[in-house]
């Protein structure tokens, strides 16, 4: 019997894994209505990955019906998918904390379940992951399966195609499930496609053919002629009828596609694979937002999504316009500059919509250029259009860009080339979590030679720093924050900030802060209170640059302060704060300076609210304030 709205009548009853194996398919369906409804209403008030998540129900549930996960290992690519995977297993009661504070998290980590076989938050690592599980589980002589699933937009990774390699080349046993949630095929084709790909993957047709192909091989002469002409005949009408030569090429056994919400069908075929023992992949054809019109509608706005109305699906309405969003800024002052320089070439990796470079694909098709979820081959075929004269913008989130560090430093940099970098979420972007955090950027680039480096206090400082970066010559990266700042109008014709060069924002006579980014506005406001609360004269320096630093400035402020404090969004290990203070070492400038640092401390910062995390790593204006209280012995 089909639940009634927002019923969890089978759902309650599921505490692990193995009770979803007890199910019957009626059971199997009528819970497939209950999960879509759970993550439809938990993700209507709180945000989440909804699409991606209800396009794989019907296939979690195949997977867990057919699959032991106490003992069988499953790992999720990304994890943007893994809703129904932890409702079944544990989590249904605590769902409602989903990417809160001390909460569910969105993406499957290994702390908090046994059943999350591997942490994940990037893309494209499942496949190199399963098979270092298939190797442990052959060396230490047990036969448990290893699942992989990958969606087809992690596929357009080269890691994912490493994986593949290896995993062929060694002919580990392992599973892996290709989510394709894009490719079209016709029902004829596809139907055709699946019944020989079922059939030929069946342990009796599997052992006939290598039975038969060592029959053949073992004719005098003609043998292995006869033997390869088979295994030819075999793949041509493979690949006549099926997208499967390219995995069958990594030596992977084909088996596809299926129709990835066709439970019985699923179940059917992972029973088949268990008993086969060698690399298989299974392509299962889904729908993303699957059983929901509007995230079906649009997969794309409902991938990752706040807020909204579960009868409409419409996000609640906003009383004015609003500030525009850093990503915004940057993507209007790209479009302007390009409008004027032809030589001008943005480049994303797979996230147009969310680095604001969709306005840019709109007006200047010829010169925008989506390379997938290939972050390294974006910044090295950055460098490739750098050397014949054009200037490429890479736009990249400061947590993916990090995946790009080699060619960063011997690709751009080494050449001094002019690329140009402008790194999106940098900082605690919330719900997201650890994986998703930009914190590591600075410590990471501060240190390669050639590089120019800058951090905006606000939009209008943005708007000058993309003016700046494109307009001056040589390798240039720019990091900002996540979502709005104070709402300061960018220029139209901004103007082009001195390299290397801050601004003092408030003087002062007891202490300095010298705060770069999104905490320049944190640390006025709390020199402001420090003033009226304690009587303390406290100056604020906007940084702007972390590469060169503000030198001159910088000496000028430690001659006329005994207390200085650095303040900044990113990790304290190797960040903008260990810049200034080695900066002033090497000058001998720190003799009687007390000096103190606010960042992120040296740990991974979990999923919440942003405002909650910037208060929990002592890096919002409280955590600030206090840090100088107790430089001015007031703490």
């Amino acid at each position: 019997m089909v639940p009634p709205p927002n019923g969890r009548e089978l759902l309650q009853h599921v505490v692990r894994p193995g009770d979803v194996s007890r199910l019957n398919a009626e059971e199997l369906a009528a819970l497939a209505g209950e999960l879509r409804r759970v993550i439809i209403e938990q993700c209507s008030e709180g945000g989440g990955h909804l699409a991606p998540s209800l396009g794989v129900v019907e296939l979690t549930l195949a997977l867990f019906k057919a699959f032991n996960l106490e003992e069988d290992r499953l790992i999720w690519d990304v994890g943007h998918q893994a809703y129904a995977h932890k409702l079944l297993t544990g989590r249904a009661a605590d769902f409602h904390s989903l990417r809160k504070l001390g909460g569910v998290s969105g993406f499957p980590r290994m702390a908090e379940s046994p059943y999350d076989h591997f942490g994940v938050g990037h893309a494209s690592t499942s496949i190199s992951a399963a098979l270092g599980m298939a190797l442990a589980r052959d060396l230490a002589g047990k036969k448990n399966e290893v699942v992989a699933v990958i969606g087809d937009g992690s596929m357009t990774s080269g890691l994912a195609y490493e994986g593949l390699n290896q995993a062929g080349g060694m002919g580990s046993k392992m599973v892996v499930v290709l989510n394709d949630n894009e490719m079209s095929i016709s029902k004829n084709v596809g139907a055709l496609s699946n019944f020989l790909s079922r059939k030929l993957s069946r342990p009796a047709p599997q052992r006939f053919k290598r039975e038969f192909e060592s029959w053949l091989s073992n004719i005098p002469r003609i043998g292995k002629d006869l033997a390869m002409f088979a295994r030819r005949s075999e793949d041509s009408l493979k690949s006549f009828f099926t997208p499967g030569m390219l995995f069958e090429a990594f030596r992977f056994t084909y088996v596809g596609p299926v129709d990835g919400h066709d439970i019985p069908a699923l179940v059917d075929v992972f029973e088949q694979t268990k008993g086969m023992d060698r690399p298989v992949l299974v392509h299962v054809l889904t729908k993303k937002g699957k059983g929901y019109d509007p995230a079906e509608t649009n997969p794309t706005y409902f991938h990752g999504v706040g807020r909204f109305e579960p009868e409409t699906g419409l996000a609640p309405i906003k009383l004015g316009g609003g500030p525009k969003s850093y990503t915004e800024v940057f993507g209007e002052s790209l479009c302007r500059l390009a409008d004027k320089d032809p030589k001008i070439v943005a480049i994303t990796a797979a996230m147009p919509e969310g680095t604001g470079t969709d306005c840019f694909r709109k007006r200047h098709p010829e010169r925008f250029v989506d390379v997938g979820i290939c972050e390294p081959h974006a910044v090295t075929f950055a460098a490739g259009l750098a050397t014949r004269g054009f200037t490429p913008a890479v736009a990249i989130y400061s947590t993916f860009l990090q995946r790009s560090y080699d060619q960063v430093v011997h690709d751009v940099c080494l050449q001094g080339l002019d690329v140009k970098f402008f790194l999106d979420r940098a900082g605690l972007v919330g719900e997201d979590g650890a994986t998703h955090h930009g914190v590591f950027d600075i410590a990471y680039m501060r240190h390669v030679p050639g590089l120019t480096f800058m951090a905006p206090k606000d939009e209008a400082e943005l708007a000058q720093m993309v003016a700046t970066a494109m307009a001056t010559p040589g390798p240039m990266a720019v990091r900002y924050p996540r979502g709005v700042g104070i709402g300061a109008e960018a220029a139209d014709e901004p103007e082009l900030l001195p390299i290397g060069q801050g601004e003092l924002l408030r003087e002062g006579a007891d202490a300095v802060i010298v705060a770069l980014g999104s905490r320049v506005y944190p640390a006025l406001e709390c020199a402001q209170e420090l003033e009226a609360e304690h009587g303390l004269s406290v100056a604020v320096f906007n940084a702007r640059f972390i590469k060169p630093l503000p030198e001159a400035q910088l000496l000028e402020l430690a001659g006329q302060f005994k207390r200085i404090l650095t303040a900044e969004e990113g990790c304290l290990a190797g960040g903008f704060g260990s810049a200034v203070m080695e900066f002033y070492a090497d000058q001998g400038a720190l003799s009687g300076i007390d000096f103190r640092r606010v960042g992120i401390p040296d740990q991974f910062i979990e999923h919440g609210a942003a405002k909650e995390l910037r208060a929990k790593a002592g890096v919002d204006k409280a955590g600030i304030k206090a840090a100088v209280l107790k430089l001015c012995g007031r703490g």
